[in-house]
């Protein structure tokens, strides 16, 4: 089988920390190789040294064929053909747009990599920006492509394209074969033997230093003899407790020097616990924590929304579904600059304060440190804090390197912490999953389960939306509709068979409608949280009654 890449030992530095070391690797015609690791772990910079555009610090490389890659930041490739861009839904699309989206953006991208057709292919994060349908689209060109390594924090998209997963740790580089889902499964079985193992060494290691005290005691014990004992008797005594000291002496040695051999084993690490205090955020008490009706947005001279409306509850974890330039990021930047402004349209409840999670990542200092980053806003505890901070895998000295020499990946979540840690009581979180590692994925999907307070998030990342969408508000036909569940859920509800609606008894709704406003124009109105919500519903079904009129 033709090699088309290989390469000697390779080493690399990060500054004066050493990033990794490998040995020889090879990548021959027909691998489909998945690379993963931490943030930080040195995948893109590996990548950067297989396809020639970065020199490692010691190891030479060499490829046997022409290499196309893909990289996130930066232009590669050139300009796509009009045939790529059709593969990816760009139809006509000839030049970049300053009104693209990130996802448009990154489907140009990859219509100009994979339309070089070159033997092999390196892809870094190409899904990271693209919507379910151009995740889709890319996994079908990549089903063409022959041999690739592809860094991908995807599960689905690793388990349905890789048939090896190379992941880089600590260091070092381990290579598994199979898909994502048989590497998960190995490195499981890993972890269940080292905690096997952990325990053993631990009950061992107890029970040698049990039976090393209980010698000690006895050498205690042995007595010596009394002085009214005669000259022989005393000679006896002391020969016997000769012998006796000297067994156990014999004994201890024998457990010291089993002590001494034992293999330390330490189990691997467990996730670190984290509890906040939500009340230092000032919580707001309204059952409506944020409503917008009648919402028109444009953006390029596109119109995105017309006429549209959307309601969170408080503790409401919510999402935003919706294709790439649907116009999901206008609409996260038109509510965090409508919070506490009093825009016409917009009630924010007056305790509400919104945080806006952006891929700009403006919140970071990058002359300050991780830890310092995190506390300059922070109003909960340094303990909170760097529990936080070692959840997300920034443990022990970690905390105390400079923002300038962390990844991409590492940066995301030191953003997010710092949201998290602030006093802000909801959260806008516009791809908070872009470029994280599994743990780290796993480690953010865990802390947003248990945020006390409202979200709205933006992500692609179908498996994150699904375990936290308490609701989905999906863009269709420049409207929000509201579905309950995550975004698997909102699709079944699209895709059951509709029921004709019962029919509106209109004398009954405009009676009670005319009941809601009486009550609700009455001074001090007890329940008027409930009897607004009860209007807006009553609105609804007498529009929709009404034929939409």
């Amino acid at each position: 089988m033709p090699i088309y890449l290989e390469t000697t030992a390779l080493t690399q530095y990060a500054g004066e920390r050493l990033l990794f070391q490998t040995e020889p690797l090879a990548v021959y015609e027909g691998d489909r190789i998945g690379l993963v690791g931490p943030n930080g772990s040195g995948k893109s910079t590996l990548l950067s040294i297989l396809s020639g555009r970065l020199r490692p610090d010691e190891g030479t490389v060499r490829a046997r064929c022409p290499i196309a890659f893909f990289v996130q930041l930066g232009a590669e490739g050139g300009s796509p053909d009009a045939e790529s861009l059709s593969r990816f839904g760009l139809r006509g699309v000839t030049a970049p747009a300053p009104c693209m989206s990130g996802g448009e953006q990154s489907r140009r991208k990859l219509a100009a990599s994979l339309g070089r057709k070159a033997p092999l292919l390196f892809a870094d994060e190409p899904t990271s920006n693209l919507d379910f349908e151009g995740v889709e689209l890319f996994c079908r060109q990549m089903e063409r492509q022959d041999t690739f390594v592809l860094v991908s924090h995807d599960r689905a998209v690793l388990d349905r394209l890789c048939t090896q997963i190379w992941e880089l740790r600590e260091g070092k580089l381990l290579r598994f074969e199979g898909g994502f889902t048989a590497f998960e499964r190995q490195k499981e079985e890993e972890l269940s033997r080292r905690r096997f193992e952990a325990e053993a060494y631990e009950k061992e290691k107890s029970r040698l230093e049990r039976s090393m005290q209980s010698l000690r005691e006895k050498q205690s014990a042995v007595r010596r003899a009394p002085s009214r004992m005669g000259n022989s008797e005393t000679r006896l005594h002391k020969r016997s407790e000769t012998d006796t000291q000297g067994k156990l002496a014999q004994g201890r040695k024998a457990i010291e020097s089993r002590l001494a051999r034992l293999e330390k084993k330490e189990a691997p690490r467990e996730p670190e616990a984290v509890h906040f205090d939500f009340s230092l955020t000032n919580p707001p008490e309204n059952k409506v924590i944020l409503r917008a009706e009648h919402l028109s947005l444009s953006a390029g001279g596109k119109l995105l929304l017309e006429d549209a409306s959307l309601e969170l509850k408080r503790g409401t974890h919510a999402l935003l579904l919706g294709p790439n330039g649907c116009g999901k990021t206008t609409l996260m930047d038109y509510l965090a600059a409508s919070v506490g402004t009093g825009r016409r349209g917009v009630f924010a409840a007056p305790k509400l304060r919104a945080g806006y999670f952006r891929q700009s990542l403006q919140n970071l200092d990058p002359d300050r440190t991780v830890l310092e980053n995190a506390m300059r806003e922070a109003v909960q505890s340094e303990a909170a804090v760097r529990s936080l901070l070692a959840r997300l895998l920034f443990r022990r000295e970690d905390v105390f390197r400079p923002v300038a020499v962390l990844s991409g990946g590492e940066r995301v979540k030191l953003s997010f912490a710092c949201l998290l840690v602030s006093p802000v009581n909801f959260l806008l979180l516009d791809e908070p999953t872009n470029y994280l590692d599994m743990d780290s994925l796993d480690a953010l999907r865990e802390t947003l389960a248990q945020y006390e307070g409202a979200f709205l998030l933006v992500t692609h990342d179908r498996r994150f939306a699904d375990a936290l969408a308490h609701e989905t508000f999906a863009f269709e036909d420049k409207k929000l509709v509201r579905y309950e569940g995550g975004p698997s859920a909102a699709e079944r509800a699209k895709a059951a068979p509709k029921t004709p609606a019962a029919p509106v008894d209109r004398q009954l709704l405009e009676l009670r409608l005319a009941e809601v406003i009486s009550r609700l124009s009455l001074p001090n109105c007890p329940d008027k949280e409930a009897l607004e919500q009860e209007f807006q519903e009553l609105v609804r079904r007498k529009r929709e009654g009404m034929g939409g009129k």
